[in-house]
């Protein structure tokens, strides 16, 4: 994966080979928000339309004219709980890809892991549309579970952002941070003509704030986030300041560069607090995860055993 081009009068990052275990660039770290709305346009249009259906208690559903395709067996209903369940299957790949790196050849960990928090993001949409928005018995137990799972994926996808990772999805080392900082710093100065000690001291981080556990540490991921939006609009204006020579695109790609050295320094400040309560959300997601599996599970098999589906 090639480094995104910066553009300006210097060289560009793309004729440059980066280190191998440099991390990503920014511009090929975001997650994709953009192809999420248009996966979930279709879902949002089934519950909108629906809605008239879905606030009918149960025993006037029967009359309505929606409710062979929206009830939990009908054509929508149907197709949407075969979709949930292949999802839900699809997610325990992520994990198996992360343990045997014998898979490297099906991508890499951060790609599979944009792939997981992007499935999982409309898994609860999906299963409620199958359910009819209507969360009884067992069926209900597994969707609160996938519920409480989405909320924490979450969470863990933001803790795992803020942990230095190279190109495979592997963390980074203390040295390689910093070597990939320095690295940042010199293309930036290279590419905008500014003193590389103006560029260091635009992008100065504050110190850390006092505060010790994991309330602590993620108090100061977010005073962190915010720093770096501060730091980078100084960085804009002060190229913009410049004038002749920069032009806007190189502009945009030196605050892209700017936010991610900056990020560098302020990740691998709190890296041991920020890894540990990383290793904290596991343990407690996992076991929401292996429950609302197996609340589904029960459901489609007594779902099968009935016939209660269009299928057969």
């Amino acid at each position: 994966m090639p480094p995104a081009a910066v553009g300006g009068a210097g060289p560009t990052m793309g004729r440059r080979q980066a280190p191998a275990g440099s991390p990503a660039p920014a511009s090929r770290r975001g997650f994709p928000w953009r192809r999420l709305l248009i996966a979930g346009a279709p879902l949002v249009a089934i519950c909108s339309a629906g809605v008239p259906y879905y606030l009918l208690p149960i025993a006037e559903r029967v009359r309505h004219p929606f409710h062979a395709w929206l009830r939990p067996s009908g054509y929508i209903g149907q197709s949407a709980g075969l979709l949930a369940l292949a999802l839900m299957l699809f997610l325990w790949l992520y994990p198996v890809r992360k343990r045997y790196r014998s898979l490297g050849f099906t991508g890499s960990v951060a790609g599979w892991l944009e792939v997981h928090v992007f499935a999982a993001l409309t898994l609860p949409l999906i299963a409620a549309i199958h359910a009819a928005w209507r969360f009884g018995g067992i069926i209900g137990l597994g969707f609160w579970a996938m519920l409480i799972v989405w909320l924490s994926g979450i969470v863990g996808r933001y803790l795992y952002t803020r942990i230095p990772r190279g190109r495979a999805g592997l963390e980074l080392t203390r040295e390689e941070i910093a070597a990939e900082r320095r690295r940042l710093l010199d293309t930036i100065a290279g590419e905008t003509g500014l003193d590389p000690a103006v560029v260091d001291r635009t992008l100065a981080v504050r110190p850390a704030r006092a505060g010790t556990g994991w309330l602590g540490t993620l108090r100061q991921l977010l005073a962190d986030d915010l720093d770096r939006r501060r730091a980078a609009r100084a960085l804009r204006v002060l190229l913009r300041a410049r004038g002749a020579g920069i032009t806007p695109r190189a502009v945009g790609d030196a605050v892209r560069l700017a936010r991610r050295e900056m990020a560098l320094t302020q990740q691998a400040r709190v890296l041991e607090a920020t890894q540990r309560i990383f290793r904290l959300w596991h343990v407690a997601h996992r076991p929401f995860a292996i429950g609302a599996l197996v609340a589904v599970l029960v459901h489609v098999g007594v779902v099968v055993a009935v016939g209660a589906t269009w299928l057969w």
